[in-house]
Protein backbone atom coordinates (compact mmCIF):
# COMPACT_ATOMS: atom_id res chain seq x y z
CA UNK A 1 0.00 0.00 0.00
CA UNK A 2 1.50 3.83 -1.07
CA UNK A 3 -0.24 5.53 1.73
CA UNK A 4 2.05 4.33 4.52
CA UNK A 5 2.02 6.69 7.54
CA UNK A 6 6.22 7.16 8.54
CA UNK A 7 7.47 10.15 10.59
CA UNK A 8 4.00 12.47 9.49
CA UNK A 9 4.71 11.42 5.85
CA UNK A 10 2.24 10.02 2.97
CA UNK A 11 5.30 7.46 1.89
CA UNK A 12 5.28 6.47 -1.69
CA UNK A 13 2.53 9.34 -2.71
CA UNK A 14 3.18 12.54 -5.08
CA UNK A 15 0.70 15.08 -5.96
CA UNK A 16 1.13 18.24 -8.00
CA UNK A 17 -0.38 21.26 -8.02
CA UNK A 18 -0.18 23.22 -11.42
CA UNK A 19 -0.35 27.17 -10.95
CA UNK A 20 0.33 30.00 -13.02
CA UNK A 21 2.37 32.89 -12.33
CA UNK A 22 2.25 36.08 -14.19
CA UNK A 23 1.58 39.62 -14.49
CA UNK A 24 -0.88 42.32 -16.34
CA UNK A 25 0.29 45.94 -16.89
CA UNK A 26 -0.95 48.87 -18.54
CA UNK A 27 0.82 52.05 -20.23
CA UNK A 28 -0.46 54.96 -18.44
CA UNK A 29 -0.12 57.14 -21.33
CA UNK A 30 3.22 59.21 -20.43
CA UNK A 31 5.01 59.82 -17.23
CA UNK A 32 2.90 60.82 -14.01
CA UNK A 33 4.14 64.14 -12.94
CA UNK A 34 3.88 63.14 -9.37
CA UNK A 35 6.12 59.99 -9.55
CA UNK A 36 7.19 59.32 -12.87
CA UNK A 37 5.52 56.36 -13.23
CA UNK A 38 4.35 55.01 -16.33
CA UNK A 39 2.11 51.90 -16.25
CA UNK A 40 -0.14 50.30 -13.31
CA UNK A 41 0.51 46.81 -13.48
CA UNK A 42 -0.91 43.44 -11.26
CA UNK A 43 1.60 40.20 -10.09
CA UNK A 44 -0.58 37.36 -9.40
CA UNK A 45 -0.43 33.17 -8.43
CA UNK A 46 -3.22 31.11 -9.12
CA UNK A 47 -4.49 28.23 -9.84
CA UNK A 48 -3.95 26.37 -13.48
CA UNK A 49 -7.50 24.39 -12.95
CA UNK A 50 -10.71 25.95 -10.80
CA UNK A 51 -9.94 24.92 -7.27
CA UNK A 52 -9.43 26.69 -4.12
CA UNK A 53 -5.81 27.00 -3.23
CA UNK A 54 -6.38 28.77 0.41
CA UNK A 55 -7.37 24.78 1.74
CA UNK A 56 -3.10 24.02 1.07
CA UNK A 57 -1.81 27.75 1.15
CA UNK A 58 -1.69 29.97 4.04
CA UNK A 59 -0.14 33.22 2.60
CA UNK A 60 2.21 34.25 -0.18
CA UNK A 61 4.70 36.29 -0.14
CA UNK A 62 5.82 38.83 -2.74
CA UNK A 63 9.55 40.43 -3.04
CA UNK A 64 9.28 43.81 -5.09
CA UNK A 65 11.82 45.88 -5.99
CA UNK A 66 13.67 47.61 -3.00
CA UNK A 67 12.50 51.01 -3.96
CA UNK A 68 9.11 50.22 -3.38
CA UNK A 69 8.41 51.63 0.42
CA UNK A 70 6.43 48.08 1.38
CA UNK A 71 8.65 46.00 -0.82
CA UNK A 72 7.66 43.01 0.90
CA UNK A 73 3.89 42.28 0.42
CA UNK A 74 2.17 39.40 2.04
CA UNK A 75 -1.69 37.82 1.05
CA UNK A 76 -3.05 35.57 3.31
CA UNK A 77 -6.50 34.83 0.98
CA UNK A 78 -7.11 34.86 -2.60
CA UNK A 79 -6.42 36.04 -5.12
CA UNK A 80 -2.87 36.15 -4.31
CA UNK A 81 -1.93 39.30 -6.27
CA UNK A 82 -0.47 42.84 -5.66
CA UNK A 83 -1.54 45.55 -7.78
CA UNK A 84 0.86 48.60 -8.01
CA UNK A 85 2.42 51.28 -10.53
CA UNK A 86 5.96 51.63 -11.60
CA UNK A 87 8.31 52.38 -14.68
CA UNK A 88 10.70 49.65 -15.17
CA UNK A 89 10.60 45.74 -15.27
CA UNK A 90 12.30 43.90 -12.18
CA UNK A 91 11.91 40.00 -10.75
CA UNK A 92 9.75 39.49 -8.21
CA UNK A 93 10.03 36.71 -5.89
CA UNK A 94 7.01 34.76 -5.49
CA UNK A 95 7.22 32.78 -2.27
CA UNK A 96 4.38 30.47 -1.12
CA UNK A 97 3.80 28.90 2.72
CA UNK A 98 1.21 26.31 3.12
CA UNK A 99 -1.02 25.35 5.67
CA UNK A 100 1.51 22.34 7.44
CA UNK A 101 4.18 24.63 8.43
CA UNK A 102 6.25 21.42 8.02
CA UNK A 103 6.01 21.50 4.09
CA UNK A 104 8.52 23.93 3.02
CA UNK A 105 7.65 26.94 1.19
CA UNK A 106 8.04 27.24 -2.63
CA UNK A 107 9.87 30.09 -4.46
CA UNK A 108 9.35 31.39 -7.68
CA UNK A 109 10.69 34.15 -9.70
CA UNK A 110 9.05 36.59 -12.02
CA UNK A 111 10.20 38.94 -14.28
CA UNK A 112 7.83 41.68 -14.17
CA UNK A 113 6.96 42.91 -17.87
CA UNK A 114 6.05 46.43 -18.90
CA UNK A 115 7.14 46.52 -22.62
CA UNK A 116 6.01 44.19 -25.47
CA UNK A 117 8.16 41.84 -26.42
CA UNK A 118 7.90 37.99 -28.54
CA UNK A 119 6.95 36.39 -24.53
CA UNK A 120 3.88 38.60 -24.07
CA UNK A 121 0.61 38.59 -25.16
CA UNK A 122 -1.24 42.21 -25.65
CA UNK A 123 -4.88 42.41 -25.48
CA UNK A 124 -7.12 45.42 -25.41
CA UNK A 125 -3.95 47.77 -24.72
CA UNK A 126 -2.94 45.31 -21.38
CA UNK A 127 0.04 43.51 -21.91
CA UNK A 128 -0.03 40.14 -20.31
CA UNK A 129 2.80 37.91 -19.38
CA UNK A 130 2.16 34.67 -17.96
CA UNK A 131 3.95 31.12 -17.21
CA UNK A 132 2.61 27.60 -16.11
CA UNK A 133 4.98 25.80 -13.62
CA UNK A 134 3.87 23.20 -10.83
CA UNK A 135 4.13 22.84 -7.03
CA UNK A 136 4.96 19.08 -5.90
CA UNK A 137 4.56 17.39 -3.13
CA UNK A 138 6.68 14.04 -2.70
CA UNK A 139 5.28 12.15 -0.03
CA UNK A 140 3.34 15.48 1.58
CA UNK A 141 2.81 15.54 5.43
CA UNK A 142 -0.54 13.33 6.86
CA UNK A 143 -1.78 17.18 7.63
CA UNK A 144 -1.32 18.52 4.18
CA UNK A 145 -2.38 15.16 2.02
CA UNK A 146 -6.20 15.70 2.61
CA UNK A 147 -5.53 19.43 2.37
CA UNK A 148 -4.44 18.79 -1.42
CA UNK A 149 -6.48 16.23 -2.13
CA UNK A 150 -9.54 17.21 -1.20
CA UNK A 151 -9.14 21.04 -2.71
CA UNK A 152 -12.82 22.79 -3.27
CA UNK A 153 -13.49 24.03 -6.92
CA UNK A 154 -13.50 27.80 -6.93
CA UNK A 155 -15.17 30.99 -8.80
CA UNK A 156 -13.96 30.36 -12.58
CA UNK A 157 -13.56 33.86 -13.75
CA UNK A 158 -10.73 33.26 -10.78
CA UNK A 159 -8.38 30.93 -12.88
CA UNK A 160 -9.32 32.45 -16.39
CA UNK A 161 -5.70 32.80 -17.77
CA UNK A 162 -4.89 34.88 -20.46
CA UNK A 163 -2.55 32.61 -22.02
CA UNK A 164 -3.93 29.09 -24.38
CA UNK A 165 -1.27 26.90 -22.40
CA UNK A 166 -2.66 23.75 -24.37
CA UNK A 167 -1.69 26.02 -27.73
CA UNK A 168 1.56 26.45 -26.16
CA UNK A 169 2.19 23.27 -25.03
CA UNK A 170 1.40 22.38 -28.56
CA UNK A 171 3.91 24.52 -30.11
CA UNK A 172 6.33 23.39 -27.76
CA UNK A 173 6.02 19.95 -28.28
CA UNK A 174 5.90 20.08 -32.22
CA UNK A 175 9.11 22.23 -31.60
CA UNK A 176 10.91 19.90 -30.09
CA UNK A 177 10.09 16.85 -32.56
CA UNK A 178 11.22 18.93 -35.21
CA UNK A 179 14.52 19.48 -33.10
CA UNK A 180 14.67 15.76 -32.39
CA UNK A 181 14.21 15.07 -36.16
CA UNK A 182 16.93 17.51 -37.14
CA UNK A 183 19.36 16.15 -34.78
CA UNK A 184 18.93 12.99 -35.79
CA UNK A 185 19.62 14.19 -39.75
CA UNK A 186 22.31 15.83 -38.45
CA UNK A 187 24.01 13.19 -36.75
CA UNK A 188 23.66 10.61 -39.70
CA UNK A 189 25.59 12.93 -41.91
Amino acid sequence: MTEQLQGGRVRGISIVKAVVIGNTSTYLGGKRETDGHTHTWTVYLKPFKSEDMSLYVKKVHFKLHDSYSQPMRIISRPPYKVSESGWGEFEIMVKVFFQDPAEKPVTFYHLLKLFPNETVTVKDKTLISEQYDEIIFTEPTSIMYPLLVNARPMDINLSTHNNNFEEVERKTFTSIIEARTENKTEIAT
